[in-house]
């Protein structure tokens, strides 16, 4: 038997390797918290329950449904325009299972075999990923915290450009929870249009902008639907993640193409996720606004905690996570497991994003308070730090 070269060349998730060392140590009664993995712990909202459960015991809701509803694209119309001032219409939009499931499949819409995707790093796993399941060669561009995380075009070779076909900027950005100006998405549009290259932007935690004015879209920026289209999901803003509601957004082209493909591998987000999702976009958005609060309230009170007990950690700007350098005399993985073993606090090594990431952790705020104070209070005493 003989595996793909793309299987027998990628390691296991991070994620995976992480959750066994968790559960090893619960087995053996160990106290453990764990802030790795960016599922949230907050509820969906009320109502989104109740109209969920009713479209549940509904029979005729268990059927394929091939296509969006028409009462979803308004929704979604609606809420970007809305939200982000953003006119979208029914031919710029397509539901997908997930934005990590769409940037599985798009990268097929848009690359050849050989093609070039440039990606950042540190980035979200499926962006290296995504291309290799393609064909597509990447070319990762560093992310720098003396530039605040942006990607500084100057960084990608001029062959480089001009060979790409798509570019990938997250803001705000997981891992590194960097925000993105509009003097920023100025130079992408114009990388992009100078270069040919296509621009996709995750937009998963616009909702998550601790300081300043709320998040915003890519899409807002003029000229943004000639090059580029842009994720956002449900997941986090609704905490939503384990019905994997996202949608794809923009240039009316590519939305086309991607169609075109997904008739040939999908059946269409099933009814109750969709009626989740109207749901949530038409209905009060108060739920989104707690949410907002409280991860601002989860950062403030750990990053102060970590503080107390020796850590001189940053305020991470944005996101549902904290981003953190790691003390001298560890690698991002020796740093991760060592805390794991003397505390129980499970993190993310910073390298999981990418070489840049290395000097990095990652830690995901979805337990309560209380339960983070515990977490910087292990930290505090596991001897790591001295104040």
């Amino acid at each position: 038997m003989q595996l793909s070269k793309l299987v027998s060349t990628s390691a296991p998730n991070v994620l995976q390797t992480l959750d066994a060392k968790r559960i090893e140590m619960k087995h053996a009664g160990r106290e453990v918290i764990n802030l790795s993995a960016g599922t949230p712990d907050l509820p969906p909202p009320e109502h989104v329950l109740r109209a969920v459960s009713e479209a549940a015991l509904n029979p005729g809701n268990y059927a394929y449904t091939l296509l969006d509803f028409p009462e979803l694209q308004d929704a979604v119309m609606s809420w970007y325009d809305r939200r982000y001032g953003v006119e979208i219409g029914r031919d710029e939009l397509l539901s997908v299972n997930g934005s990590q499931e769409g940037f599985t499949h798009i990268f097929h819409v848009l690359c050849d075999p050989g093609d070039v995707v440039i990606i950042p790093d540190p980035g979200y796993s499926i962006f290296s990923f995504g291309p290799r399941l393609a064909g597509a060669a990447v070319f990762k561009v560093p992310l720098k915290p003396e530039n605040n995380f942006l990607i500084d075009f100057d960084d990608i070779p001029a062959e480089v450009a001009r060979k790409a076909r798509v570019i990938i900027a997250s803001y705000p950005a997981n891992p590194v929870g960097a925000v993105a100006t509009e003097a920023f998405y100025e130079q992408l549009i114009a990388f992009a249009k100078k270069n040919d290259i296509v621009v996709i932007h995750d937009n998963a935690y616009s909702e998550f902008v601790h300081e300043g004015p709320l998040g915003g879209s890519f899409l807002a920026m003029p000229g943004a639907k000639d090059v580029g289209i842009e994720f956002n999901s449900l997941s986090k803003s609704y905490n939503l993640s384990g019905l994997r509601v996202s949608f794809v957004l923009g240039n009316r082209e590519i939305i086309g193409a991607f169609t075109k493909l997904r008739t040939q591998i999908d059946y269409g987000l099933s009814t109750l996720d969709q009626i989740a999702a109207i749901t949530a976009l038409n209905g009060p958005q108060d739920a989104v606004a707690r949410n907002r609060a409280a991860y601002r309230e989860r950062r403030n009170m750990f990053c102060t905690a970590l503080r107390e007990v020796g850590w001189d950690v940053p305020m991470t700007p944005a996101t549902m996570f904290t981003w953190f350098p790691i003390p001298d005399g560890y690698t991002s993985e020796s740093f991760c497991m060592t805390l794991l073993e003397k505390t129980g606090v499970v993190s993310v090594p910073g390298s999981a994003y990418g070489a840049n990431g290395g000097g990095w952790v990652r830690f995901a705020l979805v337990r309560p308070p209380e339960d983070l104070k515990r977490a910087a209070e292990l930290i505090g005493v596991s001897g790591m730090f001295v104040k």
